[in-house]
């Protein structure tokens, strides 16, 4: 039998995403021809700040020096866990060389981008934890220059515990400035005199298209769009938990999908029932968004087994993946297409959002198909190299002068033909047939 959907989702991730890549282009390409005055001004315009740009090194400590302790010690542990997990997945991959053939190195190394544009939302939510997601990341990887910038506050300043956030995490300059200008100043190197290589960070549909945009004039860490959940729920899962994690997400905003793959009916319908419950229980700001997420994003379908469940959440790949069945082990070796996996009822997304470890900038958009989420491997090229004996540059100059005349490629052929006459005159080596058209 077929998979049954008891609710499906009347909008998808690309509902109005024209507007925002419009207004994103509008705003990149207004910022690159007017500069610093150009992203003032939008600054001004969009989120009436009117003050000084560049966070002064002063004032992000004395900022951090008047957080309570008990605030900056959980905020530091936090940190700590991302740049543990960051540290040990550096640690994971290594430089190398090695003997490809008698007389031929060849090998890697591994150097980090020299400059990460860092950006941490705020709007909505005080994002604290997207500070050291995508800093303290950068900084494990051994990027020696972090530009983080956030958006004034409700029209004041950085909100105080994400800019202790952002100085703890290690950014090295730090400015008042959100939105798709400060994607813009971040590639273009404005305010802080360097551009970035890469950009990293959440943020909503203007930041996300104006990262798109700019991809391929810098590096960014995932195309991104409204936060994801998807959850796996046999019989065995409690429809409270389940319920709950759902509207956790939502709570994100008004587009981000809440999808449940049940293999219980029952199970599924009390979900259902629960979850208009609890966002109703919500304060103001998260119940309106969450209760339009889960209208026009959220979707239940029930499965006929965990197969069956498995490829339709494969199908998903969605941002972050909860399993809350029997056998996890099982579960965990099939399930291929997600960016982060939550095995069991005592993980939960927010674990991974907040402060687990294991970086919470992830795909979207079934990005998860062909991609991963932000780790140090981002901001780490593996550069290769490769050195040669006479002796091992005879083998590949012989293969390299064949192969390049196959492919007809004689200036090619001739460079290798070159070293073979000038170390071995006189050879008798098959070198192909010259190329002649």
């Amino acid at each position: 039998m077929a998979a049954t959907w008891l609710k499906r989702a009347a909008k998808t991730a690309a509902s109005n995403e024209e507007v925002a890549r419009t207004v994103a282009a509008e705003i990149i390409a207004t910022v690159e021809a007017g500069g610093e005055a150009a992203a003032r001004d939008y600054a001004r315009r969009l989120d009436a700040w009117d003050g000084p740009i560049v966070v002064p090194a002063e004032e992000a400590a004395q900022v951090a020096a008047s957080v309570p302790a008990e605030t900056r010690a959980d905020i530091d542990a936090a940190i700590a866990h991302v740049r543990r997990f960051a540290e040990a997945q550096r640690d994971s991959i290594r430089d190398f060389a090695i003997e490809v053939a008698p007389g031929v190195r060849a090998g890697q190394r591994l150097v980090p981008v020299s400059c990460v544009g860092a950006y941490v939302p705020t709007g909505r939510y005080a994002h604290i934890a997207s500070a050291y997601m995508g800093i303290a990341t950068a900084k494990a990887a051994g990027v020696a220059h972090v530009v983080a910038a956030s958006a004034p506050y409700r029209g004041g300043p950085i909100h105080p515990l994400v800019l202790y956030a952002m100085h703890r995490a290690g950014a090295d300059t730090i400015l008042t400035l959100g939105g798709a200008q400060a994607i813009a100043s971040l590639a273009f190197g404005l305010f802080s005199g360097r551009r970035a290589d890469v950009i990293v960070g959440p943020g909503n549909k203007f930041v996300a298209e104006a990262k798109r945009l700019l991809f391929g004039r810098v590096g960014i860490d995932v195309f991104a769009g409204p936060s994801e959940i998807a959850i796996i729920a046999d019989a065995t899962a409690d429809a409270e938990v389940v319920a709950a994690d759902l509207v956790g997400q939502a709570e994100h905003g008004h587009e981000s999908p809440a999808w449940l793959i049940a293999l219980d009916h029952t199970l599924a319908e009390r979900v259902m029932a629960r979850v208009p419950e609890l966002i109703a229980a919500l304060p103001p700001t998260a119940r309106e968004a969450a209760a339009a997420a889960w209208r026009d994003y959220g979707e239940v379908v029930v499965c006929d087994d965990r197969e069956e469940a498995a490829q339709i959440s494969d199908d998903y790949a969605s941002e972050h993946l909860e399993v809350q069945c029997a056998d996890l082990d099982w579960w965990r070796d099939r399930l291929v297409n997600y960016g982060s996996l939550f095995l069991g009822e005592e993980t939960t997304v927010a674990f991974g959002d907040k402060c687990s470890g294991p970086n919470h900038v992830l795909p979207t958009k079934a990005a998860a198909r062909y991609s991963a989420g932000l780790s140090v491997h981002k901001f780490l090229k593996p550069l290769t190299w490769q050195e040669a004996t006479r002796e091992g540059a005879k083998r590949l100059a012989e293969l390299t002068s064949r192969i390049s005349r196959l492919e007809g490629m004689e200036a090619h052929a001739r460079t290798a033909d070159l070293r073979l006459a000038k170390y071995f005159p006189g050879h008798n080596l098959p070198l192909g047939r010259p190329v002649e058209v």
